[in-house]
């Protein structure tokens, strides 16, 4: 064991607990993820801690101590606490064993620290820094993978997949956050093992596939999860876009163009103080599935030559379908959807330019979008004819200068028609019902197509349509 820190990398809670454990003559180590992130030159956000006290021994060392308390996880082990800032899990030394068929671990306690460490998820991951006296056990080799950029497992990775194979999803969302190599045996397993996911919840996958997409290189984290089988049952609609070509059928690599959107859409995030702030787990979702409706829509002409019409509405509904099978909440399905649906539509602003009427649309189709729909258009263009893209480029300059400039004349962001809901009912003399809103779609378009009319403006239209409308 080797002392590698000063206590000023430490929260200060940490050392406290520490010295009171030691008191009382038990073990405490921090452990796992915030050891590793220490290595790393992060600070050891959260407090996950392991002893060899008994859940009954911790709440009796921590209680009077903690600010608060719970026993949510007391079955495996667990008792959580808060001091100041600081929320702490303090967990009895482990050795988990699964049930095949579950997904539930069975929960046994281990003896010492070592044991503890070996059923950790990877050697990065099983480091542990003893308390008070910051020394380092790292009994499998975490420090030396961590500097080599290796991903292993303490002990055989089949092994390690059978107890958890939600750890299969961990090791692509490590090797997206962390850029490193799975070990050439954790790739077998995983490849071997893929299937077993299935036996995982939706919500614990669906949290671990955020992690990923959210990582600092998610490019090679989907491609592990495809080159593994993984996404076979995780996210199936992504290696169906490796469509075939031959020499009379080319067209673009679906799959790699993509898996290029990603990471252009990711260098398109903003700092905490833009409009889209990194990472952003909608607009890089967006991106990575935004051509899925693609295998199901392809189409030979005559000619040879290929298409995919529709694509963007079916893929959108692909989307959907998939986020929910994730068990997505409904904001984000419909965030990601819509970009989605709407992602083609620009094109035809760059073939054949836009009337006004056709700006105030593309606008308010995107609403709260909107941001990102100009990221994810932009980062749509992967063409490597140099002309193309600066074309493309310019085409949706001039279209955000536009947006701009209605912008500022009609505050398009909230847009409303010149009258509202009690000002139609007055003014055609009727009650609350189906009619007003008709009544209002239609102000509303003509809003879109020709701006502001002004309130008399607005009222002479509505009476005019209200006595040629059939329900008048």
């Amino acid at each position: 064991m080797v002392n590698l820190f000063d206590s000023s990398s430490i929260h200060p809670a940490a050392l406290d607990l520490g010295k009171l454990f030691e008191a009382r003559g038990f073990e405490l180590s921090l452990v796992g993820g915030p050891v590793r992130d220490l290595f790393l030159g992060s600070a050891a956000l959260d407090l996950d801690f392991t002893t060899n006290a008994t859940p009954d021994e911790t709440l009796d060392v921590a209680r009077d101590w903690a600010d608060a308390h719970w026993e949510i996880g007391r079955e495996f082990g667990t008792i959580g606490l808060r001091k100041g800032d600081a929320m702490i899990e303090v967990t009895t030394y482990r050795a988990e064993a699964y049930d095949p068929d579950s997904r539930k671990p069975m929960v046994a306690f281990a003896r010492k620290l070592e044991d503890d460490l070996f059923r950790r998820d990877f050697t990065i991951n099983a480091m542990a820094l003893r308390l008070p006296s910051l020394d380092l056990v790292d009994p499998y080799g975490g420090i030396k993978d961590l500097s080599a950029g290796i991903l292993r497992t303490p002990g055989k990775p089949e092994d390690s997949f059978s107890d958890d194979p939600l750890r299969m999803m961990r090791a692509a969302r490590f090797v997206s956050r962390l850029d490193v190599d799975p070990s050439t045996d954790l790739v077998a397993a995983m490849t071997d093992m893929a299937e077993r996911i299935r036996i995982i919840s939706a919500e614990r996958v669906r949290d671990e596939l955020i992690k990923l997409i959210n990582g600092d290189n998610p490019r090679r984290g989907v491609e592990l999860l495809v080159s593994t089988g993984l996404a076979d049952y995780v996210l199936p609609e992504i290696p169906a876009l490796k469509l075939e070509t031959d020499a009379q059928h080319h067209h673009k690599d679906v799959y790699e163009h993509s898996l290029t959107v990603l990471m252009q859409a990711k260098d398109r995030e903003t700092d905490g103080d833009g409009p889209v702030p990194a990472p952003d787990f909608t607009l890089r979702f967006a991106a990575l599935m935004h051509d899925v409706g693609k295998p199901a829509t392809r189409k030979l002409d005559g000619t040879g030559a290929v298409s995919f019409r529709h694509h963007d509405v079916v893929g959108a509904k692909l989307v959907k379908k998939r986020m929910r099978a994730l068990r997505f909440d409904n904001e984000t399905i419909k965030n990601v959807a819509r970009l989605v649906e709407l992602h083609m539509r620009f094109y035809g602003y760059g073939e054949a330019g836009w009337t006004d009427s056709a700006v105030r649309r593309y606008v308010r189709d995107a609403g709260e979008q909107l941001e990102r729909l100009h990221r994810l258009t932009r980062s749509d263009v992967t063409t490597r004819n140099k002309k193309k893209a600066q074309r493309l480029a310019h085409a949706y300059d001039d279209l955000e200068r536009r947006i701009g400039e209605l912008a500022e004349q009609e505050e398009l962001d909230s847009m409303r028609p010149d009258l509202d809901g009690q000002q139609i009912m007055a003014i055609l003399g009727i009650d609350p019902g189906p009619m007003v809103g008709k009544a209002y779609n239609y102000l509303l378009n003509v809003r879109l197509d020709e701006g502001s009319l002004g309130e008399e403006e607005a009222e002479r239209r509505l009476k005019e349509w209200w006595a040629s409308s059939d329900d008048s």
